[in-house]
């Protein structure tokens, strides 16, 4: 695990964007923490930015309620946020890999950063660290990956030119 979150960006208040926070019910004991961690973390550099929260049933979930938001409006980022704790078997992994194999599908699809922290993780002492601990929780890390990806694709997105009203002779 890195022993530090990337710092965070510094303060903006001339923009306002939008933001999609998508948490697992499942695990909530660890994934509401980190939902409410990013979500004032954005407020903390973004104090006008708009922000959605919605639930998925569990970590399997996150994508299509992923996909229901962004078919529904236009959001600069999406964060997903859920904890998957390893059991005997192999399922774990792979409900693992499908969210994150979804998850990248719905970012290039719609364009937008969709930051992945649906966490796989050993053991519940694991999911506590990155969860709960303030000084690691993966919900700072989430804002503070999800607002620098909005301000990265600002600088290298070409303006959206104004399209001209036809206008009879």
């Amino acid at each position: 695990m890195a022993t530090q979150i990337p710092e965070r960006p510094r303060l903006s208040s001339k923009t306002s964007h939008r933001y999609a926070i998508v948490e697992s019910i499942y695990n909530d004991e660890f994934v509401v923490p980190m939902a409410e961690a990013a979500s004032n973390e954005i407020h903390a550099i973004e104090p006008t930015a708009k922000i959605v929260r919605a639930l998925a049933s569990g970590s399997f979930e996150i994508p299509v309620v992923a996909q229901a938001l962004l078919e529904r409006e236009k959001f600069d980022a999406l964060i997903a946020l859920g904890v998957i704790l390893r059991g005997e078997t192999a399922h774990a992994d792979l409900i693992a890999r499908a969210v994150t194999d979804a998850l990248m599908r719905l970012s290039l699809d719609y364009k937008t950063p969709i930051i992945h922290e649906v966490l796989l993780l050993d053991n519940p002492q694991q999911a506590q660290l990155r969860c709960l601990d303030p000084q690691f929780n993966r919900g700072i890390e989430a804002a503070r990956a999800a607002v620098n990806s909005v301000r990265i694709l600002e600088e290298i997105r070409p303006p959206r030119t104004p399209i001209k009203p036809i206008t009879p002779e």
